[in-house]
């Protein structure tokens, strides 16, 4: 019990929640921002692992890490363009058009990156963002080590999922973005172009997507491997229901896995090989499917999602 005390009094686990929850917050916000107009995004996992590499690539060819995150988060925009051409245009399965993104997206990632990086022993290093102190918070003992010395896109992922929150639920474009998710017909009696509102969340979403991948390369690591991603995007879309498609809920949800990720990992130190490791690795995955099958039994799915849009059809 003691051990367990220790660890939750530790600033430096509750430091590691926010880095650990970065990529999920910026994957689950644009997987959501997808659903909420009415197309499932599953091509999350590998513009996650693209736009880790592509990046990464950037930065390590000279550009700055801010414009490593744009490149990313263009790159996601590319893939999520042609999962909106296969699924809102053609009108194509959204299961498989976005499971086959996830398998081109990742094996063309891995494919670019060994065409032009030179194959090493050990995989070439870039500068990565570096922890920001914030003057007044960052010195305030304990919260301060703990909240304010993060590298600046958690700070951003923050952010960005309160925005989101914001535009979903008080602005006319939330309004059309719910609209084309729930009842498109009724969208376009509205004025609204369904399938614009449609093309715009995925590109947008997709783009969120390659951020949080970036993040990976760009501030949690320094280099790129084809595995790192590791089945993020995967608790991105469980998150997205654990949230209810809400963007205030999938911070939360994202916090409450990395918290869960970042004490099995300390726990397991603690007890230095007494519990074989295998089970301290199932702990965020048990915990968070049980939260999952608390919080989804009240879920409302978007009455439109995974349903191709054709105007004048109903």
């Amino acid at each position: 019990m003691n051990t367990i005390v220790d660890i939750l009094a530790s600033a430096g686990l509750w430091a590691a929640v926010l880095r650990i929850a970065t990529p999920l917050i910026l994957g689950t916000l644009g997987a959501l921002l997808s659903e909420r107009s009415g197309v499932l995004n599953l091509g999350i996992e590998g513009i996650m692992t693209f736009g880790a590499m592509v990046g990464w690539l950037a930065v390590f060819n000279g550009a700055d890490l801010w414009t490593g995150l744009l490149v990313a988060a263009l790159g996601g925009a590319v893939f999520g363009a042609l999962h909106a051409l296969l699924t809102v245009t053609l009108g194509l399965s959204q299961h498989v058009s976005g499971l086959g993104v996830t398998l081109f997206a990742s094996s063309f990632a891995y494919y670019v990156f060994r065409l032009m990086v030179p194959v090493s022993g050990s995989p070439p290093t870039v500068e990565p963002f570096q922890p920001i102190s914030i003057p007044g918070f960052s010195d305030l003992p304990f919260i301060g080590s703990a909240f304010f010395t993060q590298t600046a896109p958690t700070y951003l992922a923050i952010v960005l999922a309160l925005v989101l929150a914001y535009v979903l639920a008080k602005t006319p474009l939330g309004l059309a973005i719910r609209m084309a998710g729930e009842n498109p017909h009724a969208a376009e009696a509205q004025g609204v172009n369904p399938m614009v509102m449609r093309y715009g969340a995925v590109i947008a979403g997709s783009a969120l997507m390659g951020v949080g991948g970036a993040f990976l390369t760009l501030s949690a690591f320094n280099s790129f491997f084809p595995t790192m991603v590791q089945g993020r995007g995967w608790i991105c879309i469980a998150l997205v229901v654990f949230a209810s498609w809400r963007p205030e809920r999938a911070l939360f949800g994202a916090l409450l896995f990395a918290f869960f990720d970042g004490f099995q990992l300390r726990l397991q130190t603690a007890l230095d090989g007494a519990v074989p490791y295998q089970i301290f690795l199932m702990i965020p995955y048990i915990l968070s499917i049980a939260a999952l099958a608390v919080m989804a039994r009240r879920a409302r799915v978007p009455q439109a999602l995974m349903q191709p849009y054709r105007r004048g059809e109903r």
